[in-house]
């Protein structure tokens, strides 16, 4: 049985070592449903939100099921946030952090990929990869800010959350992590769209993004527990 408390993300990093907990201490670019919009172009987004998810991982199952990943790797991880309290003793009310793939809009990995490999779906905007043409160079590994690529040993091939664009969005389904979360932690929607119900749950909800000072423009929206009495 997996060991939910001792999971890590030695792989990605996610928050560049400032802790979790940054997520609710502050905000790194506060987002509502303002995006840039491209008349006819989808933009895709996700919500995560904090105060949803029990830390159940039937997303990271689901993920891996559908996307056909070897043991061992994943598209997501949920990182467990604040498990002690200041020496008081494992914390009640456990907090979890989504941490994949941005979905960036100014996509490092896509710029750096030397084959084309890695580039940007055309019809969805959503990053994705080429097997046939990535060679396994790690260009794209390297250049991701939040440290949310790897190889896939089977395929040989880098790998990222796509939103499941190959397996079920192309279906007209939503992706497997969405499908499978059953406490609706997670919203998936087009941003562009306003009559959207993503946009509106981001025009009624305060939500950040991580590392938004990059300039990436990341599609994730994260929706932090508020803390009592702060």
């Amino acid at each position: 049985m997996e060991n939910i408390v001792s999971e890590k993300i030695d792989r990605r990093k996610f928050l560049a070592g400032a802790g979790a907990s940054s997520l609710v201490l502050v905000s790194l670019g506060g987002c509502g449903a303002g995006q840039k919009r491209e008349p006819g172009k989808p933009h895709y987004g996700m919500v995560f939100d904090q105060n949803k998810c029990v830390g159940c991982r039937d997303c990271r199952i689901a993920c891996n099921k559908t996307n056909n990943l070897p043991e061992g790797v994943s598209r997501l991880l949920l990182e467990l946030e604040n498990s002690q309290i200041e020496g008081r003793g494992y914390a009640a009310d456990r907090r979890y952090i989504r941490v994949s793939c941005q979905q960036c809009q100014d996509a490092p990995c896509v710029t750096v990929c030397p084959t084309g490999a890695a580039h940007r779906d055309p019809k969805t905007g959503i990053v994705t990869m080429d097997a046939d043409k990535c060679v396994g160079c790690k260009y794209c590994i390297v250049a991701c800010p939040y440290n949310a690529r790897f190889i896939n040993e089977e395929t040989k091939v880098a790998d990222n959350c796509d939103f499941c664009l190959h397996t079920r969005l192309s279906k007209g389904e939503q992706p497997a992590c969405v499908e499978a979360c059953k406490y609706d932690a997670l919203v998936f929607g087009d941003l562009n769209d306003p009559n959207s119900y993503i946009n509106k749950l981001l025009a009624v909800k305060d939500s950040v993004r991580i590392r938004a000072e990059l300039g990436t423009e990341p599609s994730l929206r994260y929706i932090p527990i508020v803390k009592q009495g702060v």
